[in-house]
């Protein structure tokens, strides 16, 4: 019975949160404790699991009318939905055996979980009591990893008639999964915006920190800045660094007559004038793309590249501080993956420092992007 209770407390809490739309974010402040040590990190990193989890669970207490009405949507994909669910249970269930590793250092948040059976026992009767040194962060983490799960779930309810990253049409599409516990890669999108244009600054700041990304360019402006510098300060521009396209022009390449060509022309550019940077790889602009296009990117021997975390950094919507907070959060929770930044949003000059300082002692390791999608 407690359980129960439980369960439909947390239900009508879920369906309390704000309107479709809003962007997850969290003040790491609320957190009593600073990374400063692998076990630290896997004892935020459990923390973060459970009340995912927690949160998870409640929402498949919801029938396909209230879901939809959740997401503020007529009509979704509950098949699409309830993948997406089985695909994060999964990834919880692994992450906690990592994350559960170092509890003989440190036991907060260790629970007995064996099995999925035991995860979601564990995640329906999880909770912070009043006196817990950690209660502070208990409701704010919770009020997040709601809103996060609104945006996982909404763009499942879409899925494929509306394509996103969150789901991969074939093998020939990677994001994140397949990566070691705790690794992740920093890649940075174009947007359609020509300024503000961020990347040598980011391309510089991981120099100096020994560090690479993956940046995915537009053709065009790839050609702009070939009318306005020469090839070799293009090169020196993103030395040490890898370089993805995103297609000729910003914009979904899911209904574009022309997308095909959009792909080769902005490929043999960067092929053409960066060889030393060139990866084989597509990030489609808003992750929109074909679901029939396995051939093509086979056919021209490219891979395409989705995400697992979204900084929510573009178009503004998030500032510096807020969209590094979002992802050491989502970066706690998953333990691993590709982390997204927009290179034309100057969030990106404060989040992305502050999240490097904020994981130099954590543990964690940053993917070289030569290595990367393979």
């Amino acid at each position: 019975m407690r359980i129960v209770f439980l369960l439909s407390a947390w239900l009508l809490s879920f369906g309390a949160l704000a309107a479709p739309g809003d962007v997850a974010t969290f003040d790491r402040a609320a957190w009593p404790e600073q990374l400063s040590s692998p076990t630290l990190f896997d004892v935020a990193s459990r923390a973060e699991i459970l009340m995912f989890a927690r949160v998870l669970l409640a929402s498949e207490s919801l029938d396909e009318a209230s879901l939809a009405q959740r997401l503020g949507l007529r009509r979704i994909n509950l098949e699409s939905i309830n993948h997406l669910r089985q695909r994060m249970w999964q990834r919880l269930l692994a992450n906690y055996n990592f994350a559960q590793q170092s509890c003989d250092q440190d036991a907060s948040f260790c629970f007995l979980v064996e099995d999925m059976e035991t995860l979601r026992g564990q995640a329906a009767k999880f909770q912070v009591s009043d006196d817990s040194y950690y209660i502070k962060w208990a409701e704010p983490s919770r009020l997040f990893h709601a809103r996060y799960l609104d945006e996982q779930l909404r763009k499942a309810a879409l899925f494929p008639q509306t394509s996103s990253e969150i789901d991969r049409f074939g093998d020939y599409e990677r994001n994140g999964d397949e990566m070691n516990d705790r690794l992740f890669l920093l890649t940075f999108d174009s947007a359609a915006n020509a300024l503000p244009d961020n990347t040598a600054w980011i391309a510089e700041s991981l120099r100096k920190s020994n560090m690479s990304g993956t940046f995915f360019v537009l053709g065009k402006d790839i050609q702009a800045r070939l009318g306005e510098h020469s090839v070799a300060n293009l090169q020196a521009t993103y030395s040490q660094q890898c370089i993805g396209v995103q297609g000729w022009e910003f914009r979904s390449h899911s209904h574009w007559q022309d997308w095909q060509d959009s792909v080769r022309r902005s490929v043999e550019l960067v092929k053409g004038k960066l060889p030393e940077n060139f990866v084989p790889l597509f990030r489609p602009p808003d992750g929109q793309r074909r679901s029939d296009a396995e051939g093509f990117f086979t056919s021209q021997g490219l891979r395409v590249a989705l995400w697992d975390i979204d900084a929510q950094d573009g178009a503004g919507k998030l500032k510096g501080n807020q969209s590094g907070q979002r992802v050491l959060t989502l970066m706690l929770l998953w333990r691993h993956g590709v982390i997204n930044f927009n290179a034309k949003q100057d969030a990106v000059k404060t989040a992305m420092p502050w999240l490097i300082t904020q994981t130099a002692p954590s543990g964690i390791g940053w993917e070289d992007c030569q290595d990367a999608f393979r």
